[in-house]
């Protein structure tokens, strides 16, 4: 599994081009806006972009997921159907925020615990993480050790949960019921800022490391 960062919106949200090597079939993560910037970079890697996947229904995280789909005929995978409420509130989220006008839209599929998507050869597995929102999942590729977590855990921090329907201890027990035991040398990525380890920040996370526990 191959991917490429692509930083967009003004909030620099982590938009990933992920690719299998094989078949160079790939799928963008959490296309939030900059389109231009995502079909470049998949045109660079030469990779054929089958379908869009969404951790969850905030619109730096899919604000330009709707044009990407039907630009490219492909699907909207995810989130989990609790966030289509996010989904249907788009033009107030681009209003609210000041982001260009977004329509409310529906996936092709919503996805739950246990799912698992296709990119190419390479498997995803589905955890549903709520918490930061209540649709909120994470994809996880085992073999390669790596998870895009969206906005439920960043380095040294975690989401926040002062939106509607934002649950702080479902934050944290998504973390470490869900997250931790995928091992502590998966590396992910989260929706903003740089990568971190599972590892570490069990190791020195302030808001979940392992002896706040103990």
């Amino acid at each position: 599994m191959k991917y490429q960062l692509i930083p967009v919106t003004p909030f620099q949200q982590n938009c990933s081009l992920i690719w299998c090597e094989q078949s160079l079939k790939g799928a963008v993560v959490d296309p939030g806006g900059n389109l231009e910037r995502i079909l470049e970079e998949a045109a660079k890697n030469n990779v054929h972009i089958e379908q869009v996947l969404l951790t969850h229904g905030h619109i730096d995280h899919v604000g330009a997921a709707q044009t990407l789909a039907e630009q490219l005929n492909v699907p909207i995978v995810g989130p989990h159907l609790a966030d289509s409420f996010w989904l249907e509130s788009l033009p107030k989220q681009s209003q609210h925020f000041g982001f260009v006008h977004c329509d409310p839209f529906t996936p092709s599929r919503f996805l739950q615990e246990g799912d698992e998507v296709t990119v190419g050869e390479q498997v995803l597995s589905v955890l549903h993480c709520p918490g930061h929102t209540p649709g909120h999942v994470v994809f996880f590729a085992k073999q390669a050790a790596i998870a895009w977590v969206g906005d439920v855990l960043f380095r040294g921090s975690i989401g926040r949960t002062d939106f509607p329907q934002s649950n702080h201890q479902d934050l944290i027990d998504s973390i470490t019921k869900k997250l931790w035991p995928l091992g502590n040398e998966v590396q992910f990525i989260p929706g903003h800022g740089p990568l971190s380890t599972f590892g570490e920040e069990r190791a020195q996370n302030p808001f979940v490391a392992d002896q706040l526990f103990d």
